[in-house]
């Protein structure tokens, strides 16, 4: 069976291994941490969408938005390390591996796009949620054609959540400095940074794939 398991260095830490031995004792299974991570994404969503509408302090609004993307990611982590170091894999662990996710990645970055407020940050935001679809689409049509999962980049998940948490807490930030700070208005560039990145990692993982089946081919 084709493993769909991000190689992650994080997996080899040893706060990583405490916690996970902590959710064993609590008595968590790996598909629930899997659902979680969509509970923590779409939370992360609403404090975006909220930014939108102007509702409550946007500081506070950026930093709830950026703690729902790492304990998304955290749950990312942690559901995998159940399963398999906790030996709790499942027949639908894949599953469950690979579905939240596909709702998470949507959701955070539309979001993110409509908290910048403005129609070039809304389609900006929805170009980047459908590109994250399309990169895993890639990916995973590629492991049924090789047997092998691609997780190249330079925009696979870790790295736009990386980004989208960035761009939160920076927006946190220029809201606290108050004054001029305020007005400067960073989202879109990060926005379409993310995007670039995104077209590059499709582009990456089809050029791989294609030259992959030529090599096969004439082998």
């Amino acid at each position: 069976m084709t493993s769909a398991r991000r190689p992650l260095r994080t997996r080899d830490s040893r706060w990583a291994g405490g916690l996970s031995r902590a959710l064993l004792r609590l008595g968590l299974r790996p598909n629930q941490v899997s659902v979680l991570s969509v509970v923590f994404a779409a939370g992360a969503a609403v404090a975006l969408v909220f930014l939108s509408r102007g509702a409550g302090p946007a500081w506070l609004l950026w930093i709830l938005a950026a703690v729902g993307i790492q304990l998304r990611l955290l749950c990312n982590l942690m559901d995998g390390m159940l399963a398999v170091e906790g030996g709790l894999k499942t027949p639908d662990g894949d599953l469950y591996n690979e579905f939240p996710d596909r709702l998470s990645d949507p959701l955070l970055l539309a979001a993110l796009g409509y908290a910048g407020g403005d129609d070039t940050t809304r389609l900006l935001g929805w170009l980047c949620a459908i590109g994250a679809l399309l990169t895993a689409a890639i990916r995973l049509h590629g492991a049924t054609l090789t047997g092998q999962h691609d997780f190249r980049g330079p925009m696979a998940k870790p790295q736009r959540m990386a980004l989208a948490t960035g761009a939160c807490l920076l927006m946190a930030g220029l809201d606290l400095a108050g004054g001029a700070a305020k007005e400067i208005a960073p989202l879109p560039w990060i926005l379409g940074l993310l995007l670039a990145g995104i077209v590059v990692t499709i582009v990456r993982r089809l050029v791989a794939l294609s030259r992959l089946l030529h090599g096969r081919a004439r082998s």
